[in-house]
């Protein structure tokens, strides 16, 4: 049976999940959050003409070649001066204060000399008014923020200038992660001669929080298609993931599990490695299942290109294409017949350009090289061999620096 590409693999994910209902969010707790609503300025951004400067408001015309005028009082942020500026007349003015009507220029204090109710002005050096204009940052009624954007510390700081203190957003996916395998202890219990700890099911879950999940791990299920089924049938989630037993072997009971509870499934492996035993199903109520490999390094590639994209789409957001091009580090060989996702060290020189150093062992069950790794090498399938200095397309681990 032919496998589908990454790609392929993605879009059928993809078109089995759909945004979870929307919530009214707080701007603290906002950050982080996909909107489901647009956010949209109900005023001008300043609603003001305001001074960009400390100095002194003035009718341009009487101070074109200097010119000594009374002081009328002063404009504050928060407190603007309550009469218009007329001839021969200015106003001390801070930045951010409204100005005076009938002024059209601040004048910068330090050209600006104080002599008890009087100021005296030298012939300005620049033409700059030191204005901002009401509305010139955004206009009352235009939208500052399209429902599906991430918000950030910086869109945040734009919905609150609007006046916005709760957004509208996508609920939260809840995520259940349930890791199987008679060989599986949990970290902190002994282990005995044949076991292994559990070190993908922590590290999914604190990738699904990072992603903006709430995460609930199921204990470990030993290699019993009945257990499994029970197991999931007593969870509460939008999205089930799963690790190990989704290959071939005669151990790898969570397929049928799945499908003694009704679920279709839409991906049965990838043409890619490491992660090629990757499958999706959904069951009868709608709810996703991600099937990841045991080995935690091949679950971790596979979270990066398929369990990140279902989340954003989960909380209403869009995935963009995530791989840039970066200059290879040492060569590499020529690769096989599917697409292979080589753990990389990335980094940028002093000449300003991205580099990507490959881990010299990348075999998928070594933990030790996915925690140094900070992204992804993709090799397509049969590229050739390739010399230092070459392009390669990477995958920048969102979590991840140095």
């Amino acid at each position: 049976m032919s496998l589908p590409t990454v790609e392929d693999a993605l879009l059928r994910m993809l078109a089995e999940v759909g945004p979870l209902e929307a919530e009214d969010v707080s701007l603290a707790q906002a950050d982080g959050r996909w909107l489901a609503e647009a956010v949209t300025a109900t005023r001008d951004q300043p609603p003001f003409d305001a001074s960009s400067m400390d100095g002194w408001a003035v009718r341009g015309a009487d101070v074109e070649g200097g010119a000594t005028l009374r002081i009328v009082g002063e404009s504050l942020a928060g407190k603007r001066l309550d009469r218009a500026i007329e001839a021969g007349e200015t106003a001390r003015i801070f930045t951010g204060a409204p100005l005076p009507p009938g002024a059209d220029r601040v004048v910068v204090q330090e050209e600006v000399e104080r002599r008890g109710d009087v100021a005296i002005f030298a012939a300005p050096t620049s033409g700059t008014r030191n204005i901002r204009r009401r509305g010139c940052d955004f206009r009352n009624g235009e939208t500052l923020l399209e429902a599906g954007q991430l918000i950030n510390p910086w869109r945040l700081a734009l919905a609150a200038s609007a006046g916005a203190g709760i957004l509208r957003c996508a609920r939260r996916p809840r995520v259940a992660v349930l890791a199987t395998g008679d060989e599986l202890v949990e970290p902190g219990q002994p282990a005995g001669p044949d076991q292994i700890y559990n070190s993908a099911a922590p590290a999914l879950a604190a990738f699904v929080v990072r992603r903006g999940g709430e995460t609930r791990l199921l204990a470990a299920a030993a290699d019993d298609q009945a257990a499994i089924a029970a197991r999931v049938s007593e969870a509460a989630f939008d999205l089930l993931v799963t690790i190990g037993g989704a290959s071939v072997g005669d151990h790898d009971l969570v397929k049928p599990a799945l499908r003694d509870l009704g679920a279709i499934l839409h991906v049965e492996g990838v043409a890619m490695r490491p992660g090629k035993p990757v499958w999706f199903a959904a069951l009868p109520d709608g709810r996703a299942v991600l099937g990841l490999p045991g080995n935690p390094a091949s679950a971790l590639v596979c979270a990066e290109l398929f369990l990140a994209p279902i989340l954003t789409r989960l909380q209403g957001g869009a995935s963009a294409d995530r791989f840039e091009a970066a200059i290879l580090d040492g060569g590499l060989p020529a690769n096989g017949p599917r697409d292979h996702y080589m753990r990389a060290r990335l980094w940028t020189g002093a000449d300003q350009v991205r580099r990507a150093t490959p881990y010299a062992n990348q075999d998928s069950s070594l933990v030790s090289v996915m925690a140094a790794a900070n992204g992804l090498i993709r090799r397509p399938p049969h590229a050739p061999a390739l010399e230092a200095g070459e392009s390669v397309s990477i995958l920048a681990s969102a979590f991840q620096v140095g």
